[in-house]
């Protein structure tokens, strides 16, 4: 199978001819791309993002991990149980119970209150069944379902159905995706620091004319980072990629060298005294590159996947919730730990493949914990699908929303408390319009069993008892999250 640049690949294999970068954070959650040459394995779906591939297909169809990830995915979601509405169940016993009730006065009414009375007994009985209202019973639940969710779409959460708007109040713990959903998932260029003697803009310029030549995905961010600065690039002379190193150019004759530790010891450039600033950067979950200029150090440039704005504030309105928020990546444990500490979100799981995903929401759930996963790639919708609640980002992947069983369209994590909020609100209501349909019944019922309603006021209090049940639900159309 010949794959070209920007193509996915169609099928589980092995690289044969060709070197590449290969896109895998649908599978792994990984948000820099892996470089991979001869002998290498490529997973089927994943994006080629430059390079041309020749790779020998070792799976297809059913077999490949795709496939197997969506098997997994429908297993999950065939062994969800519905949930029963107390709605349904009161609603099955409460006309038997009025009619027999109505037939008791009736008697009662004939045989005792005015023996002989048909007509009268007959009233009575007509004014029971006439103020009985299972039509409350039965609008306490849906008119809030449907105005609960159609105010929660103002706000770009789409529930998939009124069970799921129902169970996502019990919701207890939230595990984030990182790549994606608590971060952009794109790589930018985030540090530049200069040791040398040069100005900013003359270093970048250098940087940016080498890196423009490199098949590299880094070199994409670090390019489209200095040009978002307005700084105009130059011819290269010379370029060479030094695989597993960096490169080395010469721009305006200046030779440069970009890279790893390695690639600048291999040159015999001095770079003890910066020890210390890469692995600061390191630790916080960055890629660092060291930049040499005519054989002289000159500085760092560094790479990271970063935080969405909003995220940060999003998770502290969920922990003010009295939610529990877990972040969950297949990043590794520093990078994961310094994302999890920048957005406030004290646990952190890291190197979790896919399938692991969905066993660390089985292990919460034991633990008898009400589970929602958020994310939005492919790699999460076993995940999605084996959780209590699951939401997939908007921006996401259609497996992924596919799996999920709300949609967060504007990919803002704040959706995902707009979401428990209004689920919440939407309870409450229900079980607000329930309590007046029961108070109503158990209040009229007996008023007109004793003879103090005509039928036609019974029928009026029975009208209203509707109204007033829908007004009830209205009332979540004007809801502020």
């Amino acid at each position: 199978v010949y794959v070209k640049p920007g193509e996915k690949v169609p099928v589980d294999g092995e690289i044969v001819e060709g070197r590449s970068a290969m896109d895998e954070s649908m599978l792994t959650g990984e948000s820099v791309p892996v470089s991979k040459s001869i002998g290498d394995l490529v997973i089927g779906a994943t994006l080629n993002k430059n390079g041309f591939l020749k790779v020998k297909a070792t799976k297809v169809g059913k077999d490949t991990a795709l496939d197997q990830i969506i098997k997994v995915v429908e297993e999950a979601q065939g062994s969800k149980a519905p949930i029963q509405r107390v709605a349904d169940q009161i609603s099955g016993i409460f006309v038997p119970i009025v009619v027999g009730i109505a037939v008791v006065t009736f008697l009662i009414w004939y045989l005792w209150v005015s023996p002989g009375e048909f007509g009268e007994a007959l009233e009575k009985l007509i004014a029971v069944l006439v103020i009985a209202c299972p039509c409350a019973l039965g609008l306490a639940t849906p008119t809030s379902i449907m105005a609960g969710s159609g105010r929660a779409a103002e706000y770009g959460v789409l529930f998939k159905g009124g069970e799921h708007l129902e169970g996502t109040h019990k919701i207890t713990t939230v595990i984030l995706d990182k790549t994606g959903t608590v971060t952009n998932g794109k790589p930018v260029l985030t540090d530049i620091l200069i040791e040398g003697n040069m100005d900013e803009e003359k270093f970048l310029t250098l940087v940016g004319s080498a890196e423009r030549q490199s098949e590299h995905p880094l070199a994409e961010a670090i390019v489209q980072g200095i040009k978002e600065r307005n700084i105009s690039l130059q011819d290269v002379q010379e370029f060479e990629a030094i695989p597993g190193h960096g490169i080395k150019a010469s721009v305006n004759n200046r030779e440069l060298l970009i890279g790893t530790r390695r690639l600048l010891q291999k040159f015999n450039i001095s770079i003890d005294t910066i020890t210390g600033k890469m692995e600061n950067l390191e630790d916080n979950g960055k890629t660092a590159m060291l930049v040499a200029v005519d054989g002289e150090f000159m500085g760092i440039i560094a790479v990271a996947d970063t935080v969405k704005e909003t995220s940060k504030a999003a998770i502290k309105r969920l922990k003010d919730a009295g939610l529990e928020v877990i972040m969950i990546t297949g990043d590794n444990k520093r990078t994961a730990q310094s994302i999890a500490n920048e957005v406030g979100i004290d646990m952190a799981i890291a190197e979790v493949l896919p399938e692991g995903k969905a066993d660390e929401v089985k292990k919460l759930q034991e633990q008898g914990k009400k589970v929602a996963m958020v994310g939005d790639g492919i790699n999460d919708a076993p995940a999605l699908a084996t959780a209590d609640v699951g939401m997939a980002i908007g921006t996401g992947t259609d497996v992924a929303m596919e799996a999920a069983d709300i949609t967060l369209i504007r990919g803002d994590l704040n959706s995902i408390a707009d979401a428990i909020l209004m689920s919440r609100k939407t309870m409450r209501n229900i079980k607000q319009n329930l309590f007046w349909a029961f108070a109503y019944n158990t209040i009229g019922i007996p008023i007109a069993a004793i003879g103090l309603l005509a039928p036609w006021v019974a029928g009026a209090a029975m009208a209203f008892s509707s109204v007033s049940v829908v007004l009830n639900a209205l009332r979540l159309q004007r809801v502020k999250l």
